[in-house]
């Protein structure tokens, strides 16, 4: 009896370690993805929606929501995918003004109304320039893409950006 025991408690063991592994194995599946996008420093890239007359085009971006990453914003790096972009969260709404220092890639800015409406775009801005270009009008949210990308999409003043920041 003894022996059969011993298998059984062996067996039930072994059972629950198995248990154990097949929850620990699910729970890792239901983790957020190795191949999910990531920024540079690590975080998830955001879906953003422009709406316009050509229709709905996506992109994952990059969020810059706070000043260090706002003066730091595309500085130093290599052109984006075209599907990716940095959208620049500001607290406040109000003229805006970027320029390109530091910045090798010719970039598309297009500044952004708190309710998501499109309130103009600086076209194939000048790398390296310290040039400004102003928003023309309260903005707290700006989105960079390619140089090319608005054009691409038929992006104009007007034309509405989805994405939880803005409120329609």
């Amino acid at each position: 009896m003894g022996l059969k025991r011993t298998f059984l408690i062996l067996a039930i063991g072994a059972s629950i370690s198995a248990g154990g592994f097949s929850l620990s194995a699910c729970a890792q599946a239901g983790s957020a993805s190795p191949d999910a996008p990531v920024d540079a420093s690590g975080r998830p890239l955001e879906p953003l929606t422009v709406v316009t007359s050509t229709g709905s085009h996506d992109f994952m971006v990059e969020i810059a929501d706070d000043d260090a990453e706002r003066q730091r914003g595309l500085m130093f790096r290599p052109p984006l995918a075209d599907d990716r972009g940095m959208l620049f969260q500001f607290p406040a709404s109000g003229e805006q003004a970027f320029w390109m220092k530091n910045t090798p890639s010719s970039l598309d800015i297009i500044y952004i109304a708190p309710n998501g409406r499109i309130v103009s775009i600086a076209k194939y801005t000048t790398p390296q320039s310290e040039t400004t270009y102003p928003s023309r009008g309260a903005a707290n949210g700006v989105l960079e893409l390619n140089a090319g990308r608005a054009d691409a999409i038929g992006a104009k003043p007007g034309d509405v950006v989805k994405h939880s920041f803005f409120i329609p």
